[in-house]
């Protein structure tokens, strides 16, 4: 096993050069850096991770607790976390709660408990995940950050407006000329959907557009209720269709254009289609999808920073970063 003194003799430098490079990149300067990286890959160098931790009373290890593991939406946040995270040597676990699979409470609890005992650095905590029981956030002891809207202010957090991005859009279809319009809403016991809710209505509202009953569905952020919500619609209104339609997540709009074609129902000309939510891989849907939101990378990468200023040692009140949501206009409405 190559020492880290074979390290510093070969690139000329001291031990503590050679630690402040693995440990404190910002106290070495560009060029002796560049040596000691040099020396690290010629020799295949690898760190005692359990020497460090001694050393700096740190484990090099964040948890990431996500809803949904099979949502692109998450995929593509947690990919943004560690890529933020590899070059500083941090590794990631990660915990899915399965908010779908109906047991996201006892999950939360239960990985609350193990995070407590791993010793791990920090946390982020992405919306949904601790549903039911982000009180808990009160009595974690380490750096956290939460992902999404919290009413309680318990940790830091980072966030898009689900109200003021929801209503944009809103204000958007009206502009377009759209009078009767259906809302798929997301389920009615999570915050973000209520917001998303509130907003997207009080639009159309101040419009002067009604928004009634027979236009509402409640649907479950999954793919399965938006093609549900096709069904509903046509059911109630047969080919009387409402010239627009907004999704509260873009799962459930993905499944809907799929329930559109098999009903030989056309996009925009039928129907108008927009959504919440922007992600990577909606850029390869055909029709592209009218949508607005933030996009899971930035949230993350923002999520990283807050976190680690908590690490380095601020010790401030929680703070609560909103980022601008995006309006990308594209073919479906």
């Amino acid at each position: 096993m190559v020492k880290i003194q074979e390290v510093a003799k070969l690139a000329g430098v001291s031990l503590t050069t050679v630690s402040h490079v693995i440990n404190h990149r910002d106290r070495v300067s560009p060029a002796l850096r560049a040596k000691v990286e040099e020396a690290i890959d010629k020799l295949g160098y690898v760190p005692n991770r359990q020497a460090q931790s001694l050393r700096t009373g740190r484990t090099n290890v964040i948890a990431i607790m996500i809803p949904d593991i099979c949502a692109p939406y998450y995929t593509e946040m947690v990919r943004a976390m560690q890529t933020a995270l590899v070059d500083d040597g941090v590794d990631t676990l990660i915990y899915n709660t399965d908010v779908p699979g109906g047991h996201s409470e006892d999950h939360g609890h239960t990985y609350l408990k193990q995070i407590k005992t791993k010793g791990v650095d920090g946390l982020i905590v992405a919306d949904a995940a601790l549903h039911r029981i982000q009180h808990e956030l009160a009595e974690v002891k380490i750096p956290t950050v939460f992902v999404g809207n919290l009413p309680s202010r318990a940790v830091d957090s980072i966030e898009q407006d689900g109200f003021a991005s929801a209503y944009r859009m809103g204000e958007y279809l009206v502009s377009k000329g759209h009078k009767r319009i259906a809302h798929v809403t997301g389920p009615s016991f999570f915050n973000m959907s209520m917001l998303r809710q509130a907003g997207f209505e009080r639009a159309l509202k101040d419009a002067g557009v009604e928004i009634t009953d027979d236009l509402r569905y409640e649907g479950s952020f999954l793919p399965p209720s938006g093609y549900e919500a096709v069904n509903w619609l046509i059911e109630r209104h047969g080919r009387d269709l409402p010239s627009a339609i907004f999704f509260a997540s873009s799962r459930m709009a993905r499944a809907a254009l799929a329930g559109f074609a098999d009903r030989g129902i056309s996009i925009p000309s039928d129907i108008a289609v927009a959504s919440y939510d922007i992600y990577e891989e909606l850029a390869d849907l055909r029709p592209r999808l009218t949508t607005i939101g933030v996009s899971p990378s930035d949230l993350g990468s923002g999520a990283i920073e807050l976190l680690n200023e908590r690490i380095a040692g601020f010790d401030g009140p929680p703070r609560q970063v909103v980022l601008p949501a995006t309006l990308e206009i594209h073919e479906t409405a």
